[in-house]
């Protein structure tokens, strides 16, 4: 059942954000079609990072209150609709709704924020790993849906692609139908026990210990008021200035520099691809050697790519690419699954689900901080080196919590709150 658990997660996180990410390759065919121009069809993406960071912990809330089989059903439902009533586009702002506000509402119920309060109920010691094939979904997706994408343009057009898309989603509702949501929300009994707990209900809201007064566990709301909660958001929302500060303008350097604009094209494309390794390497590290020696790590690989993209901007040398597509490329995408273990272990006692969403949801926070950033320091600047030591001073502030407080080093679940007075 545990594997069943993994997959699942694998299995929707591969559906939405690559289902969603074929966006990219939408913004050509629209612009030809509208004349709408290049920023305001990026803006698409953008409102799509916002909604998903905002649906985030209302995802999570879902699946505590009504289960995983409504949550996913949600998500995979509004993804189709949008898909569908996309291929019908006639305005802007249906694009902006149908692709970006549905693909956000979408990502947050079918992406890794269930998936990981469902896979820490059944993984402890091993919990970073399992998290870790959960999200390389997210590469894989990618890696399959958008190509598949580009080819159903090529062959029908846009708006028989999205239509296609929709029903092959439609087609997945029997698959989702079928799982054994009930047996999945309840965990593994004796991971739950160990813990103190009571298995979950049916709709996967944890009791409290039998002994003792009655309390509701964590929730957000107690959950910020701990110094993990916080610790937790300080890496996560940095982690994501640093990494959109420099993806989203990528392609852009390189070319500005005078690199070939397919080989800079297969470059970012390359680094994308090795972020499925980071992932799934990050996962196993963290389960032999530590969380704070993995993150470190990450963020040192991290730190080696960006000053390999400064380099290249004083010494525009090919070798330097390659540094960057293999240190950012193989840490981009590691912390995941690192954080999302320790949330789901820190506050295994409560709405593991409610209260990860909002921490992830601080994560999109600084997806689209850093992706603004770089634009405003490129017109500010006239290039790109202020956004690159931008970017490295992000890492610094991402690693730091692991190194300055001791409560991320191994931290196992917190004590039931104080029941309210």
């Amino acid at each position: 059942m545990a594997g069943i658990v993994v997959a699942t997660g694998f299995l929707f996180n591969f559906v939405a954000r690559g289902v969603i990410d074929t966006y990219m390759v939408f913004i050509l065919p629209l612009e030809a079609e509208f004349a709408w121009s290049r920023s305001t069809l990026t803006g698409v993406y953008s409102v799509y990072l916002v909604v998903a960071g905002l649906m985030s912990p209302v995802a999570g809330t879902l699946l505590d209150r009504w289960g995983p089989r409504w949550t996913y059903g949600l998500g995979l439902a509004v993804l189709a609709g949008g898909m569908g009533a996309a291929s019908m586009t006639s305005a802007l702002w249906q694009i902006y709704v149908f692709h970006g506000v549905c693909g956000g509402i979408a990502a947050a119920c079918l992406g890794i924020v269930p998936a990981a309060a469902l896979i820490g109920r059944w993984f402890d010691r091993k919990l970073s790993l399992a998290i870790a094939f959960a999200y390389a979904g997210f590469g894989s997706g990618i890696l399959v849906i958008v190509p598949l994408a580009q080819g159903l343009i090529d062959a029908d057009g846009w708006r028989a692609a999205y239509r296609t898309m929709s029903l092959a989603l439609v087609a997945l509702l029997p698959v989702l139908l079928i799982l054994p949501w009930g047996r999945i929300a309840r965990g593994d009994p004796t991971l739950m026990a160990a813990r103190g707990q009571l298995p979950p209900d049916a709709v996967g809201s944890v009791a409290p210990p039998l002994s003792g007064a009655p309390t509701k566990g964590w929730t957000i709301a107690s959950a910020m008021r701990t110094p993990e909660f916080w610790l937790l958001v300080q890496c996560f929302f940095f982690t994501a200035c640093s990494t959109y500060s420099v993806v989203v303008q990528t392609v852009t350097f390189l070319v500005d520099k005078g690199y070939p604009p397919l080989e800079a094209a297969f470059a970012f494309g390359a680094s994308g691809m090795l972020s499925i390794v980071g992932v799934l390497t990050s996962g196993w590290l963290a389960a032999r050697k530590g969380f704070r020696f993995t993150v470190t790590l990450s963020f040192a690989a991290t730190l080696v790519g960006i000053l390999a993209l400064l380099s290249f901007s004083y010494l525009p040398a090919a070798g330097l690419v390659l540094v960057y597509v293999l240190a950012f490329g193989v840490s981009q995408g590691a912390r995941g699954p690192v954080i999302s273990t320790l949330s789901a272990r820190i506050f295994a006692r409560g709405q593991v689900g409610a209260i990860f969403g909002a921490i992830f949801m601080t994560m999109s926070f600084g997806s689209a901080f850093g992706a603004w950033i770089t634009g405003f320091l490129h017109d500010l600047t006239g290039g790109y080196r202020a956004a690159f030591l931008f970017s490295a001073a992000s890492v610094v502030g991402a690693v730091s919590p692991f190194w300055y407080s001791k409560r991320l080093r191994d931290p196992g679940p917190l004590p039931w709150p104080p029941a309210p007075t």
